[in-house]
């Protein structure tokens, strides 16, 4: 199963709901997003690790935050994936195949590249979750839909703390 695509991955014996098909697209879809919140939180933790600047504490708190909200975003939309019957692929590899995010700029040393890094990562996240939310809507999934609004939400929030710091 290590070099098996998601896609490949048959699902897990269920009475859920939604018919097989559906269940399959949707855990692809969250399969694709957990890579993304792996990346965010990984990234997030890289700007906390190597701020510096005026505004240190500030910053070094606030990437923290960002690096927690995507554990717990990643532990949500691994969860939908298993209860929908299928399996949550969340391995390095996994991540660094699937990943949407721009690789983080590990030379960054100012706080504004790290705002700039962690922005991004953030502005890229959001668009990949509202992407998710339209075609979790086609596959009439409204429960996988709801959860990736929520984290869109919350993805925009820290989007706009973090771009605060632009000044």
């Amino acid at each position: 199963m290590s070099n098996k695509s998601v896609a490949e991955i048959h699902l897990n014996p269920t009475r859920h709901g939604l018919d097989t098909e559906t269940r399959q697209s949707a855990v692809e879809l969250l399969n694709a997003r957990l890579a993304d919140a792996i990346d965010l939180e990984l990234q997030a933790k890289q700007a906390h690790w190597n701020v510096k600047g005026p505004n240190f504490i500030g910053l070094h708190e606030l990437f923290d935050k960002v690096a927690a909200a995507a554990a717990a975003f990643k532990d949500e939309i691994a969860e939908r994936a298993v209860m929908l019957g299928g399996v949550a692929v969340g391995t390095a590899q996994a991540v660094v195949e699937r990943t949407t995010l721009a690789p983080y700029p590990v030379e960054a040393q100012d706080w504004k590249s790290h705002v700039d890094g962690v922005s991004s990562a953030l502005a890229k996240f959001g668009t990949a979750l509202r992407q998710g939310i339209e075609d979790a809507d086609e596959l009439d999934d409204a429960v996988t839909a709801d959860l990736l609004t929520g984290i869109a939400h919350e993805v925009d929030k820290y989007m706009w703390f973090v771009e605060a710091h632009k000044g």
